[in-house]
């Protein structure tokens, strides 16, 4: 089993997205059995809520259900039991750095480190923007899923 764990600020819009769009590209590949797949938030804020509204739309409109997600906070333990933990910025990846144990044997890293078409280094933060900035971040999402999901396919295969 192959564990992934996007992480954004408050696990609202950019990590929730990325979780429905790589869950259903698992799903697609009939990987559902191998791969597993979750995100989260460094910071509190919106623990136990639904992903923004907005991602919600943004993301229904190319036919992923982000409703069943719920916000949580990323914790230590999660480096225990994920494989790929998968950080949205380098803020949010500075976060995870400083409650990362020291046994971690994962990748920690960016997501967009898997969308070699893009030139962007990180997924922005659509929050504050209007509605052209949730799709830009399905477009990224959407690009790094696909990379994601190569590479995990080469190390089921090995």
């Amino acid at each position: 089993m192959t564990r992934v764990l996007f992480v954004c600020l408050g696990n609202i819009c950019r990590s929730p997205t990325a979780h429905g769009v790589f869950q259903h590209c698992v799903d697609r590949a009939g990987l559902a059995d191998l791969v597993e797949v979750d995100s989260a938030g460094t910071a509190a804020y919106h623990v136990g809520n639904s992903p923004d509204p907005r991602s919600m739309a943004a993301a229904r409109q190319r036919g992923y259900d982000l409703s069943p997600l719920r916000a949580r906070q990323a914790v230590e333990e999660d480096f225990d039991r994920f494989d790929y933990i998968l950080a949205m910025d380098h803020s949010n990846l500075s976060n995870l750095k400083r409650i990362q144990p020291d046994h971690f044997g994962g990748h920690l890293g960016l997501f967009l480190e898997f969308a070699h078409q893009f030139d962007d280094v990180e997924v922005p933060d659509p929050y504050y923007g209007g509605d052209e900035g949730f799709s830009h971040v399905l477009d990224l999402v959407e690009a790094a899923s696909e990379g994601l999901l190569a590479q995990i396919r080469q190390e089921l295969a090995r």
